[in-house]
């Protein structure tokens, strides 16, 4: 499939682009999105949209030559999948992701993977893995469960019936949901707006964030990052520039030296 990366000063946007087969995803078009995703950050954006042309944002697996006799899923997702959603996780500025139509198996797990996610009215995720003979992967299970409770995860899973996005936000899943025919401008300005913003701030909270979702701290133990966190955005040229702009009356124009 064509992955398809545009980068417009501080910001990537990267496309997936099959609409006909739902842009679900091969190793080779898993490798061509972690390629995007490495040129994206070696190109220093500060701000970065994925989604998906057509349809769908993504059905998950492309499944469409896969010989269950000889399938290797496990390997698939393991050095495949996982190493990806990884990668876009600890992408070094702030990432957002619009969810449109099926958002499946590993299209999920690239909206667990991201910071922020807009859901159109009209998307559908859940788990549909019980008419295969599968399970949910990418990230589902933590997710469902984190947001749902286990009740509501494993009737998903047991039912293979899907939300829409409005349901899913509802449901605390993501960020917020956006009619259809809107959510792209949305989605643009708000990645923008971003893109313009103190990024290592940004980076800060993404971490503390990240060890809240994955260590699970504690209370005292969030606070003192916090506190260590604020310390070392002491010396960043955006701090300086922040303060000297509330000093000033004036907007702060961050990503550059601060006026002295």
């Amino acid at each position: 499939m064509a992955v398809e990366l545009t980068i417009t000063g501080a910001v990537a946007e990267i496309v997936l682009n099959d609409p006909s087969k739902l842009n679900a995803l091969d190793e080779s078009a898993v490798a061509a999105l972690s390629r995007a995703y490495r040129d994206a950050a070696d190109a220093g954006v500060r701000a970065l949209l994925l989604r998906g042309e057509g349809r769908a944002f993504c059905a998950g697996r492309d499944i469409s030559d896969v010989v269950p006799a000889t399938d290797d899923a496990e390997s698939y997702l393991r050095d495949v999948v996982t190493p990806l959603l990884q990668q876009i996780s600890l992408f070094p500025a702030p990432t957002f992701a619009i969810a449109t139509g099926a958002c499946l198996g590993v299209g999920l797990g690239l909206l667990v993977a991201t910071d922020v996610v807009y859901v159109a009215d009209t998307a559908k995720l859940g788990s549909p893995f019980a008419n295969l003979g599968a399970t949910l992967d990418s990230g589902g299970h933590a997710l469902f469960f984190e947001r749902l409770g286990a009740h509501r995860t494993l009737d998903l899973i047991y039912t293979a019936e899907l939300m829409t996005g409005t349901e899913a936000v509802a449901l605390g899943l993501f960020s917020r949901v956006v009619p259809a025919e809107d959510i792209l401008e949305f989605t643009r300005e708000r990645v923008l707006r971003a893109s313009t913003g103190p990024t290592q701030a940004f980076l800060a909270s993404k971490e503390i964030v990240r060890s809240l979702r994955d260590d699970r701290p504690g209370l005292w133990t969030s606070v003192a990052d916090e506190n260590a966190a604020q310390g070392a955005l002491c010396a960043t040229d955006d701090y300086a520039e922040g303060f000297a702009a509330f000093q000033q009356k004036r907007r702060p124009v961050f990503g550059q030296l601060p006026a002295s």
